[in-house]
């Protein structure tokens, strides 16, 4: 399968689809923290995954904080401000890019609104399982210790904050590893590196400066959410459905990746604010920390020109023709992993 050096080789439904998945990091499950865990367990000399997951999930939920971080992915580095809260059981944030074009990004638990102020076009969807930084690697799923190892390394100070090191070390060559600074008393992820097979650095997060406690008002997120007067508001559509409902089984599945959740998407037109009229299947896999997301839509020779591959820093994203059908398969995976859902991929007849 040939390999797509450039953006500009993937067809424009690849693309839509890859962009979605950067922001939603693939739909993961949150799981909620169990009564009898402690929130700052950290501290014991043995690090349990599934409790240290939780600890940093109560990081990022519960504390109000304003910052700057900056994403890396080799030479290419992109910087955005971020207000979060949380009102009683409601996470809203707000995040506004800082390089290229300008965004904001508002959001209340998956309802997400995106303002773009140069083409006065608002997007209003709902994202299951958000999870971009620093709310990555959410779930405590106990299987998660089949598949990761933690291990202690070290502390640093990170954005003005003390922060413990531990690494997340994969088991199997199936999903990438993680080292992850958390702010000491919180949780919160301060700093994330992706790590490839190998142990080296395909991405990075990280705060450049962060107030911890800030007076971030919900309500005043919340007005900010629904001011779209003098912007043109597209809606995407999106409905709840099941593999077996769309004729779609996977014949082989990986180790530890377990199916989240299955939508069917009405894709909105570039030129207009109506649906195009075009439906894509879109099935979610996770192991509690990386995910997959499959994209399935009827083959169109016109715009499905070139199967490939492209990988922008630990993002992966294949595309490739499965009968009469055009699938996209995109996570924070290694190739090889993709390819595997997608020959797993079988059509129910």
């Amino acid at each position: 399968m040939p390999v797509v050096k450039d953006a500009k080789g993937l067809t424009a439904w690849a693309l839509m689809t890859m962009g979605f998945c950067l922001v939603m990091f693939s739909s993961i499950v949150f799981a909620q923290s169990r009564p009898g865990v402690p929130s700052a367990s950290v501290d014991q000399a043995e690090l349990r995954v599934s409790d240290w997951l939780r600890h940093i999930h109560e990081g990022s939920r519960r504390r109000a904080y304003v910052g700057t971080f900056v994403v890396s992915v080799g030479d290419f580095m992109s910087s955005a401000k971020i207000w979060h809260v949380c009102d009683g059981a409601q996470q809203l944030e707000r995040v506004d890019t800082l390089t290229g074009v300008p965004r904001s990004t508002l959001r209340r638990d998956d309802d997400v609104v995106t303002f773009w102020p140069a083409s006065r076009v608002a997007v209003s969807e709902r994202r299951g399982g958000m999870a971009s930084f620093p709310n990555q690697l959410q779930a405590a799923d106990a299987d998660i210790e089949r598949f990761y190892k933690v291990r202690r390394d070290g502390s640093a100070r990170v954005a003005g904050h003390d922060a413990e090191i531990v690494v997340m070390q994969p088991l199997d060559r199936h999903r990438f590893g993680y080292r992850v600074w958390t702010e000491k008393k919180s949780g919160l992820i301060l700093k994330l590196q992706t790590l490839d097979t190998s142990g080296a650095v395909l991405e990075q997060s990280a705060f450049s400066e962060l107030s911890l406690d800030a007076p971030v008002r919900a309500r005043e997120l919340s007005q900010m959410m629904r001011a779209t007067d003098g912007y043109q508001l597209q809606k995407t559509s999106l409905t709840k459905t099941s593999e077996m409902a769309e004729g779609w089984m996977m014949n082989k599945a990986l180790p530890g990746f377990n199916s989240v959740s299955c939508f069917k998407r009405t894709l909105m037109s570039n030129a207009s604010n109506e649906s195009s009229g075009e439906q894509v299947f879109q099935w979610v896999f996770s192991d509690g920390l990386a995910s997959v997301s499959l994209f399935v839509g009827i083959f169109n020779p016109e715009r499905h020109r070139q199967s490939g591959a492209y990988a922008m820093g630990a993002t992966h994203t294949l595309t490739q023709r499965v009968g009469r059908w055009w699938v996209t398969a995109v996570g924070e995976v290694p190739e090889a992993t993709l390819l595997s859902f997608v020959q797993g991929l079988e059509r129910r007849e």
